[in-house]
């Protein structure tokens, strides 16, 4: 048994294929690390949501606007059979949803960081100014009677997501008549949070202009819904770093490290639903999929980031374990897997020092230091292990290349596939430069350089 012990102890010392497949294991077994340190980068963006959901809360939630619109009662009267087979002649207040033929929105967006611990949210002070042209109700395409048209109860209606996060008592202007808005939306949409207006249709002209300022408070996006017959939008801010969302983009942008401008001008042709219809056709989720606007998200996330570095972990952990490797075969020094491991542990580290440091000082900074500081140790212990400054240079060198390559993948989302593909063709291209001379029939029988281990 004992015998048996030696000749496999023996056998993996002097077989390079045997201890390649020992490298390869070392590199799996550091994927537990790596995936605790994956699941620590899920958990630390839950936390993040968690405090921008708290801001959120006090500040003021993303904003979506829906509207405005018009919202015209009628009595709508049906025949049924009762129960001894005469007729009843049954009578129900329904509502009626009229679009604006114009619809004009300007608005501002004064963004600033709040934070919650070391968690920082971008929220806003909204202002808007919006203003366009209804044409005059018309029942006849909705099959209803004008006599049964409440005229008298019509309002204006403008659904705000978070209507409690309004910061200023508004009035509309309808026809030159100023008049208050009041809390709730009605029978629009569904009862969705928002404001309302009853505006004077029965003896007015066939058209009515409107305007009205809003001024609310908002955090990480701005949602409009085009509910003009043209939809026009204007948006500025000194955010400098947006992202544009919705089934449309804007038509004219202009973005600096100051601020952006931006200008939307869509058709109704576009949405998929009409100027008007009964409101218990339900039209939200039509409605909802024809939302557009802007978040505002962070220049560099360094979760996301953080996230798409412990991908690539295995392969930067394999290619240094590989370098070493590859001066056992030429060199004849022999390193211990317990080396191996130690050397596994400090390319583990990096990705923890990387995500903690992130959130402190942000993310290139963090991924300077990090990879500085695993450099360092890299190369400090190697000279140890190989007894060769030029060699433990040599590997230090491998391991700064690795995370100068690693960064320029992490910056180059769009050209990821390409970059690695080529990084990976010249890592492949130089092992096999290296190794182009070696006898593999007899790499290992020479007595190999001892480095104070087994």
């Amino acid at each position: 048994m004992q015998d048996s012990i030696e000749r496999l102890t023996s056998s993996l010392r002097s077989s390079q294929m045997l201890r390649l497949l020992l490298v390869g294991f070392l590199a799996l077994l550091l994927q537990i690390p790596i995936a605790l340190i994956a699941e620590l980068v899920s958990e630390r963006q839950e936390r993040r949501q968690e405090a921008a959901a708290e801001v959120s809360s006090k500040w003021g939630n993303t904003q979506i606007i829906t509207g405005p619109a018009l919202v015209v009662p009628y009595t709508h009267r049906w025949t049924e059979f009762g129960t001894g087979g005469q007729e009843v002649t049954r009578t129900e207040v329904r509502n009626a949803i009229f679009l604006p033929e114009r619809l004009h929105t300007r608005g501002s967006i004064d963004s600033e960081t709040r934070y919650r611990g070391i968690f920082s949210v971008p929220v806003y002070r909204l202002g808007l100014t919006v203003e366009g042209e209804f044409a005059r109700p018309s029942f006849s395409e909705l099959g209803v009677e004008p006599a049964a048209v409440d005229w008298e109860r019509t309002y204006l209606a403008v659904g705000i997501s978070d209507s409690r996060a309004i910061q200023e008592e508004t009035a509309v202007s309808w026809n030159g008549q100023p008049v208050s808005f009041l809390p709730g939306t009605g029978a629009f949409l569904d009862g969705i949070a928002g404001i309302h207006a009853v505006v004077a249709v029965a003896d007015a002209p066939e058209r009515f202009k409107f305007s009205f300022p809003l001024s609310l408070n908002g955090s990480l996006g701005l949602y409009l819904t085009p509910f003009g017959q043209q939809t026009a939008v204007e948006l500025q801010s000194d955010y400098g770093h947006p992202s544009f969302q919705g089934n449309w983009l804007p038509a004219e942008l202009s973005v600096s490290a100051t601020g952006f401008q931006a200008k939307w001008s869509i058709p109704f042709l576009g949405r998929n639903y009409p100027q008007a219809w009964p409101a218990e056709a339900k039209m939200s989720e039509a409605i909802d999929g024809s939302r557009f606007g802007v978040e505002l998200v962070h220049p560099v996330d360094h979760y996301r980031m953080a996230e798409r570095s412990v991908k690539y972990a295995f392969l930067f952990i394999l290619l240094p374990f590989a370098v070493v490797w590859l001066i056992e075969v030429l060199v004849g020094v022999r390193v211990h897997p317990i080396q191996y491991l130690m050397l596994g542990a400090a390319l583990c580290l990096f990705y923890l020092l990387e995500l903690s440091l992130s959130e402190h000082i942000g993310f290139p900074l963090a991924y300077a230091l990090a990879s500085i500081s695993i450099i360092a140790l890299v190369g400090a212990y190697s000279a140890a292990v190989l007894h060769r400054k030029q060699l433990a240079s040599l590997l230090a060198a491998g391991v700064a290349l690795l995370y100068a390559y690693l960064y320029i993948l992490l910056m180059n989302e769009d050209y990821a596939l390409l970059i690695g593909s080529l990084g990976l063709f010249v890592i492949l291209a130089a092992v096999m430069y290296a190794t182009r001379r070696v006898d593999w029939y007899t790499a290992g029988s020479r007595p190999p350089e001892s480095t104070g281990s087994s």
